[in-house]
């Protein structure tokens, strides 16, 4: 049977293909001289150290059918795990993709998947190869990657490295994933109706397609590499949410922090209720953009090279709180990482 012609192929299950047909699949998505052996050697240049991160996606806590594809299923998972190799300052070098699936999965939402893994990869310019991975048989589907960076031994940047006096940059607006997953979950929701269709879609793109920061990492590695000690640099990642990420690092650090309210940018100028706009802004997650920590003078200049949505959110306090306040001190929101999606968290 010609299992290539299109009509076949777009009925096929991953059980028709069998293990050693879909590892033939995946394997036409990574470099030739590069997959095909037990284990994938990836040079290190010298002087540098490797940087690691892995990430899982599940279905149904992660992704479903409803709100994304196959496509955006594949750039999601690649994106959070660049994403945690730009919060280093680490440039990417190569990814390990392990998939458990049902048998009965269709083979076009594999090689959609597969199609999104490596478009992501090319974000940047950096053109990052598959290295390899592992398939299995599972009642779920799950995806599971580990993306592998380089970084010269202490110029990567850490939680810990935060200090009072420093300012607290966000490198893109917050909340706009969780506004996408809203809107893509109830389309109808009467409290949609003032959000104008190009900010909807900007949402929607916002959560099934985020974009890493890649394009942050070359000057970050700059900085870091040439840095006094007075202007090292203090992140991570905002993947669980801008307030889970500015309490991580204070606590790394043994600080505090105060957010001004009126620096953050508001959902609410685009339509959504203020009632959702702080709490999705602080909590709503899988934005991808990086917070960082570092002198005024620097911040400065990372608020112009990251673009539109970027601001200087507050400072950095020897004072162990951390608070969103407003200008005028009458508002003041204590932050708490526990508001925001925490796995094996009670119901």
């Amino acid at each position: 049977m010609d299992w290539d012609t299109a009509t076949q192929r777009s009925v096929m299950l991953v059980q028709d293909l069998g293990e050693s047909g879909v590892l033939h699949l995946v394997q036409r998505f990574c470099p030739p001289e590069v997959v095909g052996n037990d284990a994938a050697v990836c040079a290190v240049r010298a002087g540098y150290a490797l940087a690691v991160t892995a990430d899982m996606l599940v279905d149904d806590v992660h992704f479903s059918d409803r709100t994304t594809s196959a496509y955006d299923v594949g750039w999601r998972s690649i994106a959070a795990n660049l994403s945690d190799l730009a919060a280093m300052a680490a440039t990417p070098i190569g990814v390990t993709i392990s998939l458990g699936l049902p048998p009965t999965t269709p083979v076009s939402w594999l090689e959609g998947l597969y199609s999104g893994v490596v478009d992501c990869l090319q974000v940047g310019g950096f053109d990052v190869p598959i290295v390899g991975g592992d398939v299995c048989s599972s009642r779920v589907r799950t995806v599971s990657i580990a993306a592998f960076g380089e970084v010269k031994p202490g110029a990567e940047i850490r939680r810990d490295r935060a200090r009072a006096g420093d300012v607290i940059v966000m490198t893109g607006l917050h909340g706009l994933s969780r506004m996408g997953l809203g809107l893509l979950l109830e389309p109808d929701r009467e409290e949609w109706r003032s959000i104008a269709v190009v900010d909807r879609e900007r949402a929607i793109a916002a959560h099934q397609r985020p974009q890493p920061r890649l394009d942050l990492v070359r000057p970050l590695q700059a900085w870091q590499e040439n840095r006094q000690d007075s202007s090292r640099i203090a992140g991570m990642d905002s993947s669980d949410g801008l307030a889970d990420a500015i309490v991580q690092i204070c606590h790394a650090s043994r600080c505090g922090a105060i957010v001004w309210r009126e620096a953050l940018g508001s959902l609410a100028d685009l339509g959504l209720p203020a009632s959702l706009a702080l709490d999705w802004t602080l909590y709503g997650g899988e934005d991808f953009e990086l917070v960082l920590c570092l002198p005024e003078p620097l911040a400065q200049e990372l608020v112009q090279l990251a673009g539109h949505g970027a601001a200087i959110i507050g400072e950095i306090t020897e004072s162990p709180e951390i608070t969103v306040l407003s200008r005028d001190h009458t508002d003041l929101v204590r932050l708490d990482r526990r508001q925001g999606f925490q796995h094996f968290s009670a119901p």
